[in-house]
Order: structure tokens, then sequence, then C-alpha cells
């Protein structure tokens, strides 16, 4: 039955394309547009710079002023510091690639490397306020009415609430963080010979063969989110329309949020959008999750509780700012 279900659809899929071939077109081009101009010069920068930062052995150096941090506050390890780091900074899907490779490594444990994958896949903050925060503006009158730190408080602060939860769901603690750290040196002498065996132009390719996939999916869901900007309004109201982009691919989404709903509903929709990375964005993280016991169900139910909490984050933060500027 699955198989027959799963064959419709691909049917399906193809009549739409021959159906409709100028919105297949436009969207395909519009997906490989952004990600030639946007997600290629963005992201594979830092995937070949984070990469040899492991392979060379920096990793201590880049954790060490944050490690205390996160060490006590989320029981991160020092590899795991570094997977959260690369992840908040880089964006999608840069924390679950370095996540399965630190778990397939060996330089993390499991519980730790699940824990990580429901916090470390996140918008990064150049993405934020070059593009969101572009975007939301849009939706209001006043430049003062939703400033850049809403949009970053309501994102990343319930990365502690979640590794919180994440903890205690997997049973990470301090115990266990020191047989990580034990583990995680009694190996160094190993990382530190092996570096000198990498490769480059090997690392060059396996950057290259993970933006290639993170392109194509791209593609498909430009391709999607089109088809469903072309329906009428009398099938699919604006306002959910608006929405379900947001969650089948987050810059066109943002971008259709932008133009559509204004105030306060459209920036809590654009805040949704961000926090929960859009279908695209699981099946970029599914693409990078090469290590067995690391689950995509668990990832996108984490990333619907952040969605959530962020939203709660971005009200709050909202009407306090509101409130402000009317005592001001």
């Amino acid at each position: 039955m699955k198989h027959s279900l799963d064959g419709l659809g691909a049917v399906f899929c193809l009549i739409l394309l021959l159906a409709c071939p100028a919105l297949a077109l436009t969207g395909a081009r519009n997906g490989l547009l952004l990600w030639a101009d946007v997600v290629l010069p963005t992201l594979l920068p830092f995937m070949i710079c984070s990469g040899m930062i492991v392979a060379l052995n920096g990793v201590p150096l880049l954790t060490k002023p944050l490690f205390p941090f996160l060490s006590r506050f989320m029981g991160l390890s020092q590899p795991g510091s570094f997977v959260f780091i690369t992840g908040l900074l880089c964006g999608y899907p840069m924390g679950a690639r370095m996540d399965s490779r630190f778990l397939e490594e060996g330089r993390i444990e499991l519980n730790e490397a699940r824990t990580l994958l429901a916090v470390s896949n996140h918008p990064s903050p150049m993405f934020i306020l070059g593009y969101i925060c572009v975007q939301a503006a849009s939706l209001f009158s006043s430049s003062n009415a939703c400033p850049p730190w809403i949009f970053l408080t309501a994102l990343y602060l319930p990365i502690l609430p979640v590794s919180f939860l994440a903890k205690k769901c997997y049973h990470l603690n301090l115990i266990t963080l020191h047989l990580n750290q034990e583990a995680s040196l009694c190996r160094q002498d190993n990382y530190k010979s092996e570096h000198t065996r990498v490769s480059f132009d090997a690392h060059l390719m396996d950057c290259l063969e993970t933006m290639e996939k993170i392109g194509l999916y791209i593609m498909i869901f430009s391709i999607l989110a089109l088809y469903l900007s072309a329906l009428p309004d009398s099938l699919l109201p604006l306002t959910l329309r608006c929405a379900l982009l947001g969650a089948v691919e987050i810059t066109t989404g943002i971008q259709a949020i932008s133009g559509s709903v204004p105030g306060f509903a459209g920036a809590l929709l654009i805040t949704a959008a961000g926090a929960f990375g859009g279908s695209s964005g699981i099946f970029q993280t599914k693409s990078v999750l090469k290590s067995a016991g690391l689950s995509i169900r668990h990832y996108i139910l984490w990333k619907f509780f952040h969605s959530v909490l962020s939203c709660a984050a971005f009200a709050l933060c909202f009407f306090i700012n509101q409130s402000l500027q009317i005592g001001i």
C-alpha cells in the first residue's frame, strides 16, 4: 500500500509538471538562483572553513571562550560546543551536518548528538539581520515598531528551554559530559596524527556534494511553493497560503508573508517560519544525517516546539517594545 501511494504521488507530480510547465520552470529557476546567489556563497565558505578547523585540530581554540558557559548550562562537551557554535553561526544545515560527522567519528556520544540535533540547527545571525529583519521592516509604518533585537531574542532565546528538555529526554548529564570529555581527550592523539593526511581536494568535493543536495532540495520546494502561491483565494485563503509557504520554504515563504500579511500577524508568521526552517530545511537536514541514531522525526518535533516558543517570545518582546515606545 505504501509503495502504491508513493507511486501515485510521483505520478501526480509528473501531471502537475506537464500541466503547468511555465510554473515549474519559474520555480526551478527561482530556487536555483536563490541557491547560487544566497545559499552557496554564504554557506560554502563556512562549510569549508569549519571542516578544516576540525581536520587541523582547531576545535579547542575556537570553543575555549564559550565552553564554560555551554558546559555548565547546556551540558555540552568541547566537541559538542563546537557543533553548537557552528550551527548557530553558519545556519541550516551546518549544525546537523557537523553533529552527524562528530558522532560518526566518535568525538561525541549518541545522547549528546541527539541533544545537539535539537538545538544546533538554526538560521544564522546574518540571515536574520540581512533577510528576515529587512523583509519584516515592510510590515510596519515605523522603523522602531519591530527592531532586530526582537527577532534575535525570539529565535535564539528558546534554545535554552529546548536544550534543558532535550537533556532530560536523552539523559545527558554532567557525568556523561565528563565521560565524553575523557573519551575525546583519549582520541586527540589519533586526530593529530590523522590531520597531517587531510586531503583538501577531498574535503572540497565532500562540501560540494552537500551543497548540491541542498540546491536540489531548494529547487524542488521552490517549485512547490510557486504552485501553492498560484492557487486561487477561494481554494486557499491568503493568510493560510502564506503560512503554508513559510512551512514549505523559509526564504520564499518569508517574502510572501512580508508582501501579503501586514503588522503583528505577518511578523509572527515570519518568526514561526524562521524558527521552523521549512520543509526544505528538514529535507536538507535529513540529507546530512549519515549517522545511525539521529532521528529526523525527533528533529521535526523539536523544531515545532522551538517554533511555538519563538512565537510566544516574539509576542512578549513585541508588546514590551510597544509599551516602552508609548512610555517614551
